[in-house]
């Protein structure tokens, strides 16, 4: 008896051996946290729960896979796995569907965004630019950098996606951040964005001509969501009363009014952390940031302690993007940005997302736990 325990521990160990004892407890929280609150949000329908347990075994059958890959290989690979994502980029401009744009591929039994993939396979092969480069880059190199990040971000433009091309950017520019550019760089940078969020906020609507009918909307929901109570304004009010009504303790779970009674519209997707904020209180809403924060936190752990640029910069920039996505979420559901359609990362419902996000961990894990004795 003892002999077979012994058996099945070391095999246990194998098995979890290149596991982040950190990020994969942290990681399971929250996709326990996204059932329960998609079981809520959907009135207790099992059949949105079971498809999204189904993408989390998914995305963790993948994370387990990728972290067992030594990370030389995965360097090595990173400009094909690149092209590859380009692929059905390029591919859903002309089958794609989606409400405003192309931004999905129908599978038959499922829908895959491939912008999503985007949001891992440029940060991916950035790291490996820069990483053949003396950092801090030089101009040369940082300017293909921007032609590098310009291709996917331009791909998703012409999905009419602007929510998920500025994620990839923010994704770009992390690595950038992360290899040293030049601060007066950022100063421009800076200036460029403060001004845009300054027209976004007071700049007669007539001045973004570039944008369609549907994303001038949505700045004039975010300037006066009361103008329109009814209508454009009403997703935004719905979700403050939500988030407010949850106080400090919440009113329970499988209780929020405004999930269950509809009142809160997209709340198994872009407003599900209206539903957690309604049901768990502020308490809730603080212990799950707390998760966030603590997987950030060890991402750019394993960043500093990396051996060779790719994984540092790699890592680093997975750690960061999953603020960005959780920021620019908790923002728009607050009302302190505008509605850009962006999923809580793994509470909101979404297949791609998710299983995205969990390779993206996947590969934090490998650059860990393969990491060279020397850099």
């Amino acid at each position: 008896m003892s002999a077979l325990l012994h058996l099945l521990l070391s095999l246990l160990r194998r098995f979890v051996r290149s596991l982040d004892p950190i990020l994969t407890p942290a990681l399971l929280v929250l996709m326990a946290v996204g059932l329960a609150v998609q079981y809520s949000a959907s009135n207790a329908s099992l059949r949105g729960v079971i498809a999204q347990a189904v993408f989390y075994g998914v995305g963790l059958a993948g994370l387990w896979v990728i972290s067992r890959i030594p990370a030389h290989l995965i360097k090595q690979a990173t400009p094909a796995i690149f092209a590859l994502s380009m692929l059905p980029m390029v591919a859903v401009l002309f089958i794609g569907q989606g409400k405003y744009g192309n931004h999905w591929i129908n599978l038959g039994f499922f829908n895959v965004q491939p912008a999503e993939l985007c949001k891992l396979t440029l940060p991916m092969l950035l790291a490996w630019h820069f990483d053949r480069h003396r950092l801090p880059p030089s101009p040369s190199v940082l300017l293909t950098a921007l032609a590098i990040i310009a291709v996917p971000v331009g791909l998703t433009l012409l999905q009419r996606d602007l929510g998920t091309a500025v994620l990839i950017l923010a994704t770009g520019v992390f690595v950038l951040f992360l290899a040293g550019t030049s601060w007066w760089w950022w100063g421009i940078a800076a200036t460029v964005g403060g001004g845009g969020f300054a027209l976004a906020k007071w700049a007669p609507i007539e001045w973004f001509w570039f944008l369609r009918p549907y994303q001038q909307q949505r700045i004039l929901t975010f300037r006066s969501p009361d103008n329109d109570p009814l209508g454009a304004g009403w997703n935004i009010l719905q979700s403050q009363i939500a988030i407010g009504g949850g106080g400090l303790t919440g009113k329970g779970w499988g209780l929020g009014t405004q999930s269950h009674l509809n009142y809160l519209p997209e709340h198994t997707t872009d407003f599900a952390f209206s539903v957690l904020a309604e049901e768990f209180g502020w308490l809730g809403v603080v212990l799950v940031l707390a998760v966030y924060l603590l997987i950030i936190a060890r991402c750019l752990w394993i960043a500093a302690d990396a051996r060779d640029g790719y994984a540092r910069l790699l890592a680093g920039t997975i750690g960061l993007s999953l603020f960005a996505f959780v920021f620019v979420n908790g923002g728009m559901v607050a009302g302190l940005l505008p509605v850009v359609g962006v999923p809580m990362p793994l509470l909101s419902y979404g297949g791609t997302s998710a299983v995205t996000i969990l390779l993206g961990f996947g590969l934090v894990m490998a650059l860990r736990a393969h990491r060279p004795l020397r850099g």
